[in-house]
């Protein structure tokens, strides 16, 4: 599990990077690369929604299937971005706030048309 999540994290600071140059280049990148739920949204569930929306343990919305996960990304976005504390915060209510840098990625999947591959 710790291997997913490093590579997981490793992943999204190489991506971080790609934006800090240019915009020039930012542009051009973010249109080429755009995210999906198999490459990029699917990963981050697994290693940061389980046990709780991946099968067969959990008992939430298995965010694993990419139809419910594409339904309820509103509400993905809106929960995530909450507080420790807050009602509704996940992932749930015993863990630190995801960093803003893995929360992009459910915004971006969002806003490039949540592909699924």
């Amino acid at each position: 599990m710790k291997k997913v999540f490093t590579l997981v994290a490793l992943l999204m600071l190489v991506e971080l990077f790609q934006f800090c140059s240019s915009s020039k280049k930012v542009k051009a990148v973010s249109q080429e690369t755009a995210t999906t739920f198999e490459a990029n949204v699917l990963p981050l569930i697994k290693a940061k929604c389980s046990p709780c929306h991946v099968p067969p343990v959990g008992t939430k919305k298995h965010l694993v299937e990419y139809a419910l996960a594409k339904e309820n990304i509103d509400s993905i976005i809106r929960r995530v971005q909450l507080n420790p504390g807050e009602k509704g915060f996940m992932p749930n209510r015993k863990s630190e706030r995801l960093p803003d840098s893995l929360i992009q990625v459910f915004v971006k999947w969002k806003a490039d048309g949540l592909q699924e591959k």
